[in-house]
């Protein structure tokens, strides 16, 4: 691996640390993503019982925010139940666009790196040209230099998109999946609201 690194030139460094970042994020992101973690299942059942018992109880209401992202809006809804139908909708509203946020965190850096990390690659092919073409001399060219521009192109074409392919899958499939959990929330905080209001058992 040190060879391949040494032949392909200071431009891989950059891609190295680009896939180290994405490793890092893909890991983050299919913890903080799993569907217990975000939207737990029976939460709104819990959250229904919790408050026909307690009502509107401070410690409850932290403790229901702090353990997910669905628990937060579900929170709001409770501070506001005793507001009007458009009150609890806006704080709901305010709660989901924070818990979005949250969804969606380091996904903008996960498709920056698919995208650049391409471009990335073509510089170190570019830097590897210019050392072939500077290879060239009067009298022939010199046949290590030669070798190390070749290196330094294919390597930094190869490893670019070695990180921006997956990169990009994961970035997709990260995106799917927000926007599945998304839906998931909105049905869940309705279905509270209407709970709350007396139009729904």
């Amino acid at each position: 691996m040190l060879s391949i690194v040494e032949a392909a030139g200071w431009p891989i460094w950059t891609l190295i640390v680009a896939s180290i970042l994405s490793v890092a994020i893909i890991i983050e992101r299919f913890i903080s993503l799993r569907t217990s973690e975000v939207a737990p299942a029976g939460l709104l059942d819990k959250t229904l019982q919790a408050w026909k018992q307690q009502g509107s109880n401070a410690e409850m209401l932290d403790l229901l925010a702090k353990s997910s992202p669905l628990g937060r809006i579900f929170s709001a809804a409770l501070r506001n139940a005793r507001n009007s139908r458009e009150v609890m909708k806006e704080a709901v509203e305010e709660a989901g666009r924070a818990a979005v946020h949250d969804l969606e965190r380091f996904l903008p850096a996960l498709g920056t790196i698919a995208s650049v990390a391409p471009l990335l690659g073509l510089l170190g092919t570019v830097i590897g040209m210019v050392e072939i073409f500077g290879s060239q001399t009067s009298t022939g060219s010199n046949p290590a230099v030669l070798a190390h521009g070749i290196s330094t192109a294919l390597y930094n074409t190869a490893f670019g998109l070695i990180v921006a392919i997956p990169s990009l899958i994961f970035y997709r499939l990260f995106r799917m999946r927000v926007d599945t959990l998304i839906i998931e929330m909105e049905q869940e905080a309705i279905k509270l609201i209407e709970m709350l209001n007396g139009q729904r058992n």
